[in-house]
């Protein structure tokens, strides 16, 4: 057996088990979707239950997928879980607005949308009891606000939690989780237990009068790794349990482990997959000479921000989107002017390469990352979003997989960090504008992690420009439905 068909068979049997344990963790439950209003909302419930209901809340670009794993295993434990998208978030068609540094505006109108939530939920379940708040990050304030304000309101699980409308007395039933890697919001957790017990640490529930805390710490967890952390969720159901007088059985999965190793083995099969292409390639180009190669990286990385900080638009509802097309089309441009004047030009399109490069990222691996991770599905409303993100990532894409092609690893690293660098530029040039490229960062890295990777066993298959091309469409895509749309002003 060659190495490659190994590599195959090891990554479709490690697909294959991955796959048997996330959907374990949704067997036995009704999940469906409705909208309450405009928001998209899932419903996962066991076949009659009769519990509680709690409504889950994601963070800032998160969406309801993020959160799925909390909500499975309360939906197993017998609570009805109602989970939404925000305003401008994963499925929602409409844009957060209002102003964002004002408690009397976005806040308030997110306060809102879960109220409106709660109402739905009360209406359709015929709960009468209190219904519970789950949340995390952003979420957190806004639950608690909510719980503070809506006497319908009974326990709060806030994960990794920051909000100043905690009091010594308000929400009187509160339980923090916070990933070991969050110092700063651990920091919180425990100022918040501290208010009714100075004395009390991370671990220890406290009590006085009809106020009831708890701050535990998620291990092996950062922000994002919070919402898959089996101690995390375990707290989650044995403290709702506890304020509502229950007693669940249920197991807490792991799901997070299993997530990733879905990922990489659909990202590990494109490799064999690749060769199934058929090879018309030219022989790869050999490697720029040191200066030439730091010509191609540094022009670019530093004319694009110097030049797109002076363009200041907002045709798009997407926060920095129209910068960011700009940065990407001024620095794809450029950098494919200086490798055709080097003579490094791209080499004939492969139409079928580009199909099946996009039926894997978007199809396979997108339709996996949206069920079982983070919505990757847009909404009509994003289409004109990834058309304009588009006609910048093409060109850069295609100028990245041009240089990329025959360079070697160093070389490769240097210029996505040169990328990087220039976005971290454009920051410094204009904070107050340009401050949430500070967010699109991890998504470029782990962009060139995956789709990179895959792109360039296509380009060794089919050539630069057809791996440049469908990579630019995806990336377009990627950035499109990652981020909040967002419309200043609006509702007030």
């Amino acid at each position: 057996m060659t190495r490659l068909r190994l590599v195959a068979l090891i990554a479709a049997l490690l697909a294959a088990l991955a796959l048997w344990q996330l959907e374990a963790q949704r067997a036995g439950l009704e999940i469906t979707t409705r909208h309450v209003g405009e928001t998209p909302v899932t419903r996962m419930a066991q076949p009659g239950a009769d519990g509680p209901v709690v409504v889950v809340a994601h963070g800032f670009a998160g969406s309801r997928q993020m959160m799925q794993a909390y909500g499975q295993d309360l939906a197993r434990a017998g609570y009805r879980v109602w989970a939404f998208d925000f305003l401008g978030h994963g499925r929602h068609p409409v844009p957060m607005s209002g102003d964002v540094e004002s408690i009397d505006g976005t806040t308030r109108l997110l306060v809102e949308q879960v109220r409106s939530v709660v109402d739905a939920a009360l209406a359709a379940e015929g709960w009468q009891g209190e219904v519970a708040l789950l949340g995390h990050s952003m979420a957190t304030d806004i639950i608690i606000r909510t719980a503070i304000d809506d006497p319908r309101i009974g326990p709060v699980v806030a994960i990794s939690a920051f909000s100043r409308a905690v009091t010594p007395t308000a929400p009187d039933t509160l339980l923090l989780i916070t990933g070991a890697w969050e110092p700063g919001l651990r920091g919180f957790a425990r100022d918040a237990v501290a208010m009714v017990n100075p004395e009390a640490g991370e671990g220890e529930t406290v009590r006085k009068g009809d106020v009831v805390r708890r701050a535990v710490v998620a291990p092996w967890a950062e922000h994002v790794a919070v919402l898959h952390s089996r101690a995390g969720r375990a707290e989650a159901v044995a403290w709702l349990d506890a304020a509502f007088g229950r007693a669940s059985d249920v197991a807490v999965r792991a799901t997070g482990p299993w997530f990733l190793a879905l990922m990489a083995a659909i990202v590990a099969l494109a490799a064999p997959l690749s060769r199934l292409l058929p090879e018309r390639v030219p022989p790869v180009p050999g490697a720029l000479s040191p200066g030439r190669f730091g010509l191609v990286v540094a022009v670019p990385a530093l004319l694009a921000p110097l030049l797109a900080v002076q363009v200041e638009t907002r045709l798009l509802p997407v926060l920095v989107a129209d910068y960011l097309a700009l940065h990407l089309a001024i620095y794809g441009l450029c950098q494919l002017g200086l490798l055709w004047w080097l003579g490094r030009r791209p080499e004939g399109m492969r139409p079928v390469a580009v199909l099946a490069f996009l039926a894997w990222g978007l199809g396979v691996f997108g339709f996996s990352l949206d069920r079982y991770g983070a919505n990757f599905w847009p909404t009509p409303e994003r289409l004109l979003i990834i058309a304009a993100l588009t006609l910048g990532a093409l060109p850069f894409m295609l100028g990245d997989a041009l240089l990329a092609r025959g360079a070697a690893l160093w070389q490769r690293l240097a210029a996505r960090g040169a990328f990087l660098g220039s976005l971290a530029l454009a920051v410094l040039l204009d904070t107050e504008r340009l401050f949430f490229l500070a967010m699109i960062a991890p998504v470029i890295l782990l962009f060139f992690l995956v789709f990179g990777l895959m792109g360039r066993w296509v380009a060794a298959r089919a050539g630069a420009a057809s791996a440049g091309l469908a990579l630019g469409l995806i990336l377009a895509w990627a950035l499109g439905v990652s981020f909040p749309l967002f419309a200043p002003g609006g509702q007030g």
